[in-house]
């Protein structure tokens, strides 16, 4: 049995409302498309964090170095030269050190983006991976005779580190904690199966609310488990895909067993959307045999990942949307006065034309532009619906009476973007993304659109730059989809500077 049919508009769930309320729970009411839990400490974060933790660490080690060498030099006249050549060897230590205590905590899975151990064992896991990283270091010292380096260094810089780098754990679970209880940087899930291993996994996870998951609803796998009373029953496999859509689900446990087929079918689907899915291991052998066992606290799941976008480079990515949005500010500021006294004189209205945009997880933000429209635009597009020049998705008219004068010119070479680049430093947007879609756009996706929903939307992007001689919905789609797929910091360079050339020459609008 294939999933192709099952694809379609679900029958347990109410039309799809947009939710201009981050993080809104379930409290609230029938809302759907909501603000969804990212990875708040990317792979890359946790890394770097651990290496500074132990940079500083080392610094305290090598004072304490070069204390032991002042006492055993004496007054040497090779003091400097003692100092230097020690140093050196210190710091090459502390390199060794931090390379094999990255890789321990690697393999004692203590870099995973969720919570799937307790606190005690966390610090248990840290405390083994660092003790375990000083006993090479010590090893190493010995075999290439270091004893010219302190013991009394050594053991400060070991302890001193298993200390700072538990504290720092303790610290980032305590703030992950707080975060979690308020519905925030959580993954939103789906159980599929109503049966008694289903109830247990729902009651395990409402009872660890450090693990970091958010429940959605239960997904029958049958007729006869429909039937029985559930009220979080929110549909059934056949409406699976489509539930994970309208709730924007980021994982799908699989509590009870099925057919083969579908499992692998609906596994295919998933990752094709960007979600997990996490199957009870004794229910499936062989359906994953290099997939490792990982531990939903006391639960022990398989998880099948999807083709995660490389979230350890999106600090380097908001990096240069600060730095570069900061001085485009300072840079355009007087050309933004200018641009807002031409458009108070041109025609009666507001500045900024507001609008709500979908973002990343289905977040609503208010998206800004220079007014390029007489003040009742939104309100004279329904009476120019047939003069469309788009599919029914999009909308366009090549001489649109509703744009000013200034308007024109400013649509021209793409002046009235400018706004945005406070969207950008407010966090809502990006320099460079997908485009920022209306809600009406959002509610006639199909499940593979929504990939374009990973990221922040952007001021510009492949669709701006490569798409306009075909401006089709299905095109900028795919346009988009590729940019999230291909990520990389130099896609986003190349992009800038192709967006450049597009303004300069005015070919904008």
């Amino acid at each position: 049995m294939s999933l192709d049919h099952f694809v379609g508009p679900a029958q347990f769930v109410q039309e799809p409302v947009i939710s201009n309320r981050p993080n809104a729970t379930d409290r609230d009411g029938p809302v759907i498309l909501t603000s969804l839990p990212v990875q708040s400490i990317p792979y890359f974060a946790r890394v770097a964090v651990d290496l500074i933790t132990i940079a500083i660490v080392g610094l305290i080690g090598l004072h304490i170095q070069t204390l032991s060498d002042l006492q055993m030099a004496n007054g040497s006249i090779a003091l400097a030269e003692i100092i230097h050549f020690h140093s050196i060897l210190y710091v090459a230590y502390v390199t060794w050190f931090a390379t094999c205590l990255i890789f321990f905590m690697q393999t004692a899975g203590l870099y995973v983006h969720t919570m799937s151990h307790s606190g005690m064992d966390e610090q248990r896991r840290t405390l083994q991976a660092t003790l375990t990283a000083g006993f090479v270091l010590c090893g190493t010292a010995y075999l290439s005779h270091g004893e010219v380096i302190s013991r009394q260094a050594i053991l400060v810089f070991v302890l001193g580190a298993a200390l700072m780098l538990s504290f720092r754990r303790a610290l980032w679970r305590r703030m992950a904690y707080r975060r979690y209880r308020e519905d925030i940087d959580t993954r939103n899930i789906l159980i599929v199966g109503t049966g008694e291993v289903a109830q247990q996994l729902r009651t395990h996870l409402k009872s660890l609310k450090h693990l970091g998951f958010r429940f959605k609803g239960f997904v029958s796998l049958s007729e006869a488990e429909a039937k029985h009373y559930n009220s979080e029953l929110i549909g059934d496999i056949c409406d699976c895909l489509s539930l994970a859509k309208l709730h924007f689900v980021d994982e799908i446990f699989i509590s009870v067993p099925a057919e083969r087929e579908l499992v692998i079918d609906l596994v295919q689907r998933a990752r094709e959307v960007g979600i997990d899915v996490r199957i009870v291991p004794d229910l499936y052998t062989g359906l994953a045999r290099k997939v490792p066992v990982e531990f939903v606290g006391q639960i022990p799941t398989l998880r099948l990942h999807c083709n995660e976008l490389d979230f350890g480079s999106v600090l380097l990515k908001r990096a240069l949307d600060l730095s570069l949005t900061s001085l485009a500010l300072l840079m355009l500021m007087p050309l933004f006065l200018v641009i807002a006294l031409a458009i108070r004189l041109d025609s009666p209205g507001p500045i900024l034309y507001r609008s709500e945009r979908i973002g990343r997880k289905g977040r609503t933000f208010t998206f800004y532009k220079f007014r390029t429209m007489v003040k009742n635009a939104d309100a004279l597009k329904a009476t120019m619906e047939h003069r469309n020049e788009r599919d029914s998705v999009l909308f366009k008219i090549t001489d649109d009476p509703r744009v000013t004068r200034v308007g024109g010119i400013l649509r021209k070479y793409s002046m009235d973007e400018i706004p945005q680049f406070l969207n950008v430093l407010f966090g809502d947007m990006s320099l460079v993304g997908p485009r920022p879609p209306l809600s009406a756009e959002v509610e006639k996706y199909e499940l593979s659109h929504l990939r374009r929903l990973e990221v922040l939307p952007g001021m510009t992007g492949l669709w701006q730059v490569e798409g306009r001689q075909n401006p089709s919905f299905e095109s900028y789609i795919s346009l988009d989809t590729a940019y999230v797929e291909n990520w990389s910091i130099w896609l986003d360079l190349k992009i800038l500077l192709r967006t450049v050339n597009v303004v300069v020459q005015g070919t904008g609008t």
